[in-house]
């Protein structure tokens, strides 16, 4: 992806929502900061899914600002840790949610072999310029009897057209294809078709924050470029051109 696309998307907004949350109060941090996440129904469903509860340490790969993170703590009582390229969005969770956080990509994650017992992955996948080897770091860090919780916008044409910078969407099969390749099964599937609207006051919340955020920054040129790649997404998702598939996968080997 470009450096300075995802630098606008990622890294400026976190401080910007920071910012945002500061001004409009802390109840509109955890919605804020779970952009891209499919929601409360879709992080009920993984958590569901991989077991989590008081016992369970999380790690949430990739996990930006921190909201899902955060999201997981407060509902299933999961133990999180983030873990996230970005400094801003790294200092951003421990801003908002007092999560620790490590700054790494998913390609290099800096933990033990099969160590892990629980993670997700949400909306990474596609925003990689090489699928394979974050798969199999992914894999590598997870124990035999751990899971790993994905959702990938998955593209369902040949090629799509006017992909933002920030993504790389792979075809289902493709996906399929390095996850079996890493030595990882799927054990349930389902799509953010399938998952509820979000609450009202949810998206009220978070549209209180992307507002606040247009009103102070709208002439700012990184605003206008994470904006531009927001509506495409928004656009491809509406058009059916890319699905949000959500799965636990498990070690085979």
């Amino acid at each position: 992806m470009s450096d300075d696309t995802s630098e606008a998307e990622f890294d400026v907004e976190a401080r910007w929502t920071v910012d945002a949350v500061s001004a409009l109060g802390t109840d509109h941090a955890v919605p804020a900061a779970c952009r891209g996440s499919g929601g409360p129904a879709a992080l009920d469903w993984l958590g569901r899914q991989l077991g989590l509860d008081a016992g369970t340490r999380l790690l949430d790969v990739g996990g930006g600002l921190g909201g899902p993170a955060a999201y997981a703590r407060s509902t299933f009582g999961a133990s999180a840790t983030v873990v996230e390229p970005m400094p801003r969005a790294c200092e951003a969770a421990m801003t908002l949610f007092g999560l620790p956080a490590v700054q790494a990509t998913v390609e290099a994650l800096p933990f033990a072999d099969a160590g892990c017992e629980r993670l997700w992955c949400i909306g990474v996948l596609c925003t990689v310029d090489d699928l394979g080897p974050a798969v199999r770091s992914l894999s590598r860090i997870t124990r035999r009897d751990g899971l790993i919780g994905l959702l990938v916008y998955v593209r369902t044409v040949a090629e799509v057209e006017d992909e933002p910078a920030t993504n790389h969407f792979p075809s289902a099969e493709e996906l399929d294809r390095h996850l079996a390749d890493s030595g990882l099964a799927v054990r349930t599937s389902t799509t953010l078709d399938a998952m509820g609207s979000p609450p009202d006051d949810w998206d009220q919340r978070a549209d209180a924050v992307d507002r606040w955020i247009q009103q102070a920054h709208e002439s700012d040129d990184r605003w206008q470029e994470a904006h531009a790649a927001e509506e495409r997404i928004g656009q491809l998702l509406e058009e059916g051109t890319v699905e949000g598939h959500l799965l636990v996968a498990q070690r085979v080997r």
